[in-house]
């Protein structure tokens, strides 16, 4: 029921490194207090379940403020001697600093901030493409976005390199290391691997696939943008080279955020305007930034460290942060444990994912079945006229339609939680889906 409370250390495990060890000493998730940060949850319009969160998530009240409040006062460019332009400069180097905590880097240096990680994708790919040799190898997986997927296909066609693909098993969901070292050779120089499937919402060993590419002497380029919302980011204790992720899916606004190893990004290539600044992350940040928006994004990662000072955390603001993602996984989990149970119970469901309870750590709160009756696009259709907003299709997760062999329009009906959702609404989704599908 809403306002239910969840005991944190009593549910599942939380996911992904950095994950505090030992017996959890947090308070009780806060529901209501969480709720009441995000005014889209409390749109009188019928009631709105927004089990969309795949695909982006609401964001709180605090990332709208800042948003308005850096327009109205700080919406000049870099650079200036003027109030506003100095306004502007404080606003990049927060946000830049806010992304740098959330990730656990060294520094703010190697953050680089644009519009999308599709974009950003390929414009890496393209400085990247400069340091490759027509016959070297580039291995990307069938489990990913195609964010992560064409920018490499493209590079490929046009310098004379060869795609390797790297499938996922289909009894486990996740990229195996042996899979892995099948693929690894001598001409091989990237692995483009996501830390979480968009459609199984299943999770990978990223540590210990990055450490494979590593011994092999590629680059790793890891997609974290499904990971991200739901688990704690440690990009040096992952040992990859770049790392990419959106913050419209971690409640904030619509950005693209890529880090990349300082050392690195220092002797790569930039294609930019030769007046601008050559230092990084400078050099990869072309045209005049986004203010409001990276004002906003810097709210957005001080949300998650208030939410967890508010069940407890302390310390630095990477420790609330810390504290924040072990609470809200643990709520998600729970949650994620009784849609699936209800998803599974109706006949005729398919769940293409990690369904066994006993690995729930392994996957994200995102949820994608088949009925055998009723296709996708027609469940979603129905589900949105009673105000439970979900997705069909590919989802952009087109290779792994095409891997398991679905209809690549139709795809799946999916269903993603995140830590706003409760316990009356995974409910009242599973009762419409019954009456529905039943």
């Amino acid at each position: 029921m809403a306002g239910t409370r969840y005991l944190i250390g009593h549910g599942a495990a939380p996911v992904g490194p950095g994950k505090p060890k030992g017996r959890s000493k947090l308070a009780p998730f806060p529901i209501e207090a969480v709720r009441e940060q995000f005014p889209a949850l409390s749109l009188e319009d019928g009631g709105r379940v927004y089990l969309d969160n795949p695909a982006g998530t609401q964001p709180p009240r605090r990332v709208i403020d800042a948003v308005s409040h850096a327009m109205v006062s700080a919406s000049s460019n870099l650079g200036g001697y003027f109030k506003s332009s100095k306004a502007a400069d404080e606003i990049w180097r927060r946000a830049h600093d806010a992304m740098a905590d959330m990730l656990g880097a060294a520094s703010a240096e190697g953050v680089i901030i644009g519009p999308n990680m599709t974009s950003l994708t390929f414009q890496i790919s393209r400085s990247l493409g400069q340091l490759f040799a027509p016959g070297d190898e580039i291995i990307v997986t069938r489990m990913d976005h195609e964010g992560d997927v064409a920018p490499w296909l493209q590079l490929a066609e046009d310098r004379g390199l060869v795609i390797k693909w790297l499938p996922f098993n289909r009894e486990t969901w996740q990229i195996e290391a042996d899979d892995l070292k099948a693929l690894l050779g001598d001409r091989t120089r990237l692995l483009a691997l996501n830390y979480a499937s968009n459609l199984t919402g299943s999770i990978n060993q990223v540590a210990a696939l990055t450490a494979l590419a590593k011994q092999a002497g590629a680059l790793v380029f890891v997609d974290a943008v499904q990971f991200a919302p739901h688990g704690l980011v440690e990009v040096q204790a992952l040992g990859c080279d770049f790392l990419a992720c959106s913050s419209y899916k971690f409640f904030g606004p619509h950005m693209g955020i890529l880090w990349g190893r300082p050392d690195l990004l220092r002797e790569l290539p930039a294609y930019k305007c030769r007046c601008a600044s050559g230092a990084i992350p400078e050099r990869f940040e072309t045209g005049t930034p986004q203010t409001e928006l990276l004002a906003g994004l810097a709210a957005t990662v001080d949300y998650l460290a208030w939410l967890g000072e508010a069940v407890g955390g302390g310390g630095t603001r990477r420790r609330k942060i810390a504290a924040a993602y072990e609470a809200f996984t643990a709520y998600e989990n729970d949650l994620t444990l009784r849609l699936i149970e209800g998803v599974a119970g109706i006949p005729g469901n398919k769940i293409h994912g990690i369904a066994n309870s006993n690995r729930i750590a392994e996957r994200v709160p995102t949820v994608s079945f088949t009925n055998a009756r009723v296709a996708p696009p027609e469940i979603a259709a129905a589900l949105a006229e009673q105000g439970i907003y979900v997705w069909s299709g590919h989802n952009y997760a087109y290779e792994v339609v095409r891997f398991l062999g679905l209809d690549e329009e139709s795809g799946v009906l999916r269903i993603g939680l995140a830590h706003y959702n409760t316990s009356e609404e995974v409910e009242r989704t599973l009762q419409a889906l019954d009456n529905l599908l039943s």
